[in-house]
This record gives structure tokens, sequence and C-alpha cells, in this order.
């Protein structure tokens, strides 16, 4: 199998992933996230709150879709390593919340480092494409 087969694979499972999670936060907030690491939860209106991480993990998921299907793979490369970064920021913030270490190092942390390494295998596969060589330009005669 390809690289290029593998990375599409695990970027189309990323995807996936974070689609999945996302919307479960929109549909069933209150049950989705104590999986999330934080030791507790707002309750209430408060739940509304809990509801933008789903939309934002969704919109995540969207972009990495797009990029995935039109065939925009630099781009999608530079989407993974940047988007990986709100999964270190999930983990930080149940870090500095007191959260699970274990939810937070074995979640949030693998994740974001599984998307850089899937972004920079992709950034290295798309690196590799030859350039066509330059045409000399017709001469007169």
């Amino acid at each position: 199998m390809s690289l290029k087969k593998i990375n599409t694979i695990l970027a189309a499972a990323f995807i996936l992933f974070i689609l999945w999670f996302g919307t479960e936060y929109i549909l069933s907030p209150e049950t989705t996230a104590p999986g999330y690491g934080l030791p507790s939860w707002p309750s209430g209106d408060g739940d509304g709150f809990l509801v933008i991480k789903g939309i934002r993990d969704v919109v995540l998921a969207l972009v990495l879709g797009i990029l995935l299907v039109t065939g925009q793979r630099r781009a999608l490369a530079w989407a993974l390593l940047v988007e990986a970064l709100a999964a270190y920021g999930d983990m930080t913030n149940v870090l500095v919340h007191h959260g699970s270490v274990a939810t937070a190092l074995g979640v949030h942390c693998l994740t974001a480092t599984l998307m850089v390494v899937n972004g920079l295998l992709i950034m290295r596969e798309t690196s590799k494409v030859a350039t066509a060589p330059a045409t000399p330009a017709p001469q007169p005669a």
C-alpha cells in the first residue's frame, strides 16, 4: 500500500473521529462531557457552552474533509498541523483545571500528536512531488 493511500486513510479516520465526537457534544452534551476529562461541568443553562465545543469540532472536521475530498493534500497537511493545536489546547485546559491526567494525555495529547504525525507525513509526501522540467522558450528562426 502506498504512503499516499495510508495517509489518506489516516486523515479520513481523523475526520470521522472528530466529526463523531463533535456531533455527540451537540446532540447530548450532558452525557458526552464527562469524557472530556474536567472534574466538573456547567449545569442548567451552562450546557450551552458544551455545544460550542461540538460545533468547533464539527467545523474542524468539515475543513479537513473538504481539503481531503478536493485533493488539496498540502493544505490538508497544514490544516492537520494547525488543528492539532485545538487538541493540545483541550489537553492543557484539562491539566490546568486539575482534571484527569489520563484523559488529558491519553485522549487529547494522543489525538493531537497523531494529527501532527499525519500532517507531517502528508507534508513529506507532497514535498516529494517532482516538478515538471522547464520547457525552453522557442527560439526565433
